[in-house]
């Protein structure tokens, strides 16, 4: 006797329905375009299925379409005019947000969507003709419910122009401009029928990918089906999924190259007009430099770091032990469409040993432009020369481009 509670608590336990869900992944990718240097927008990079394929025409303008195996089976006979069997139609049509991480640096950005637009094939009991008593397959779909067949779409929903039949289906799918219920009512008793998929199409507004860093972004949004969730199919109408989670991965494969023209890693420095003022009358030159272009492409932001031998201060040492040493500086220019510290377009500045500056942002994708580093020893720096002197000055400089902000 003391046992029957218990068994009789676990057949309830086992009665239960248990939980289901369905996952989607929503995938965009960003690479930059040489010939589109101003595009700074994700491309959707997820299949279409369902509606976009059957009538691409209507996704032309940044909507897709997804088609999931989720099932809505009505859990009791169609009354006619019943206000309470009436097929109510609603979707998430208003934007939602969610968050997307870096998996690399941790980095979050915002993402929105909103479903535009819902759709399926319903099922019938028996065909549309034998339910309303005709022989016609499209006037028994037609008769069938009060406001013609599943083409015609309730206000607010509007029509897509999608409508395919067989004496007991119907394709159909309608766009969903606002978040509200879209009503069909059967004109006939309907003993049983189901949607054998669901369809939605959907918008997204992704951020300004020259704004993120390279990577992965991952990010997720769920929601509920059923008479009571977000996507709901109609009041009888019951899913074998009772969630739908969809999971975004936008992937960011940006540029960052510097390329400097053959020889350009050796760099000799000289006055204006060459050495020869100096070796005819010993007149100390006002400025030593060389002016080296680099040619650089960027989709991304960036730093800048300077690293070389000092003897001890933020300029490179320059020298050698027979002729002493003294110090040389590097004057980065960076081509237009490159906004340094400051908001500068065209930044231009002295680069400082061992600190990074930054940082650097491209105000569109910069592909192969010029800049320039200007290696010089300034007025200050040249009490080395003296007459008579005979050597060569040897010091070694490294810019680091990283794109890790």
């Amino acid at each position: 006797m003391k046992k029957t509670p218990y068994w009789l608590g676990l057949l309830a336990a086992l009665s239960l329905p248990s939980a289901e869900a369905v996952n989607q992944e929503i995938r965009a990718l960003f690479q930059p375009d040489s010939s589109k240097p101003n595009k700074n927008v994700f491309v959707n990079k997820t299949p279409n299925s369902g509606y976009c394929t059957i009538d691409p025409a209507q996704c032309a303008d940044n909507m897709f379409s997804i088609q999931l195996p989720v099932r809505f089976d009505s859990t009791r006979p169609i009354i006619p005019g019943a206000p309470g069997d009436a097929m109510m139609l609603k979707v998430p049509a208003n934007w939602r947000r969610l968050t997307v991480v870096n998996r690399d640096t941790g980095e979050s950005q915002t993402v929105e969507v909103r479903i535009t637009g819902i759709g399926s094939n319903f099922i019938l009991s028996d065909s549309a003709a034998n339910l309303v008593g005709v022989t016609d397959i499209l006037e028994g779909h037609q008769r069938l419910w009060s406001s013609s067949s599943w083409a015609n779409a309730p206000a607010p929903c509007q029509n897509s122009g999608v409508g395919f039949y067989t004496s007991r289906t119907y394709r159909f799918f309608w766009k969903a401009p606002q978040e509200a219920w879209c009503t069909k009512v059967a004109a006939y008793r309907i003993p049983s029928m189901s949607f054998d998929t669901l369809d939605f199409a959907y918008e997204l507004r992704t951020p300004k990918p020259l704004s993120m860093s390279s990577g992965l972004y991952t990010g997720s949004l769920s929601y509920t089906l059923g008479p009571t969730g977000d996507f709901q199919m109609g009041p009888m109408m019951v899913p074998d999924d009772s969630n739908l989670t969809l999971d975004f991965v936008l992937d960011v494969q940006h540029t960052l190259k510097v390329d400097l023209p053959p020889g350009g890693n050796k760099v000799a420095l000289e006055p204006a007009g060459g050495w020869q003022r100096w070796i005819d009358g010993g007149q100390r030159p006002t400025e030593i430099f060389r002016d080296q272009p680099f040619f650089l492409s960027s989709s991304s932001r960036f730093k800048v770091m300077l690293q070389c031998n000092s003897l001890g201060d933020s300029d490179c040492a320059i020298g050698n032990n027979q002729v002493g040493y003294s110090d040389f500086r590097v004057r980065l220019t960076m081509p237009p469409g490159i906004v340094g510290p400051g908001n500068h377009d065209g930044w231009f500045g002295t680069l400082t040993h061992n600190l990074w500056i930054g940082p650097f942002e491209p105000s569109r994708y910069i592909d192969r432009k010029q800049g320039m580093l200007r290696f010089f020893i300034p007025p200050q720096n040249m009490g080395f020369l003296r007459p008579g002197m005979n050597g060569t000055l040897m010091g070694i400089a490294t810019i680091i481009f990283d794109s890790e902000v």
